[in-house]
């Protein structure tokens, strides 16, 4: 399977394809064209052969490909910021600004400490401490849009209704019970069980959608929190290398969140979270 993946490759490259067609053509249009074209063929099945196994070859391919998925995830990542930036009320962009400014500040603080006769310099902290700010930014910012899509998708369902549609279906069952007719009997009982089902189903969804509601809310101020204490901790150990191993604990403490959020696509349509992470503490986001 990975062998064709490089045949392909060497295949399809621009210099193979120009050689190759200019070879197939001197063929063709000499006078042996019987004897030259399957000379052309053999040559170019062995040379994509010899191509393919190299392993220098095989590493350019992969560093293309990954190259390809790095940006593929990036430009989703963009797109997946703008949606957030655009759909999100002030009061909930408040919020994630507000977090902002603490992981700017947090970030100050640590610059001050590692290098305080530097604070007017362009130095930047440790990229493993900014991706891990990052993250967490990035995180808390798809809680928010999650909880506010939870939210529009509660609000636009009533629990009561569904309750007594199925109190309704439930007593149309039980008076289908009493038709004479053994097939029409039968045939009612299906199509009501089917839609009584329907809307069990609808109502455990709902509620599990409000479980998930209050799991956000929960999770939100937990992550906010998190951040405080980072901010509290940078100014008091003053150990840029503790810094960085909170910051790295409350991104590890975040997978199992990551994990709710990636169960409820059905209600934000947002990408699982494997996807490229923005640069959220160094820019300034947009939010239209």
């Amino acid at each position: 399977m990975h062998f064709a993946k490089y045949l392909k490759a060497a295949f399809l490259n621009r210099w193979h394809l120009l050689i190759t067609g200019g070879l197939m053509g001197f063929a063709l249009l000499s006078g042996a064209p019987d004897v030259l074209v399957p000379l052309v063929l053999a040559g170019e099945a062995g040379y994509l052969g010899l191509l393919a196994s190299r392993p220098k070859f095989q590493a350019y391919v992969d560093a293309r490909e990954a190259s390809a998925s790095r940006q593929q995830r990036s430009q989703t990542t963009e797109q997946s910021l703008r949606r957030i930036m655009q759909s999100l009320p002030p009061k909930l962009l408040y919020r994630f600004q507000t977090l902002r400014s603490q992981c700017v500040e947090l970030r100050q603080i640590a610059m001050a400490i590692k290098d305080p006769g530097q604070m007017g310099s362009p130095a930047l902290l440790e990229q493993s401490q900014l991706s891990g700010l990052d993250r967490l930014l990035w995180t808390h910012l798809r809680m928010l849009f999650t909880l506010y899509s939870l939210e529009r998708f509660l609000q636009r369902t009533s629990p009561d209704q569904i309750q007594q549609d199925i109190i309704r279906l439930e007593k149309r069952l039980e008076n289908v019970s009493g038709l004479a007719d053994e097939v029409q009997r039968a045939k009612f009982s299906r199509t009501i069980e089917d839609n009584l089902q329907t809307c069990r189903d609808r109502l455990a969804n709902y509620e599990k959608a409000n479980a998930n509601y209050e799991l956000m809310k929960l999770e939100l101020d937990r992550l906010e929190n998190k951040i405080r204490s980072l901010s509290e901790l940078a100014v008091n150990r003053q150990e840029p290398d503790f810094i960085s191993s909170q910051v790295d604990q409350v991104t590890s403490s975040m997978i199992q969140t990551e994990k709710t959020m990636n169960e409820l696509q059905f209600a934000t349509g947002l990408p699982v979270s494997d996807e490229a992470v923005p640069n959220l503490v160094r820019a300034e986001v947009q939010t239209q």
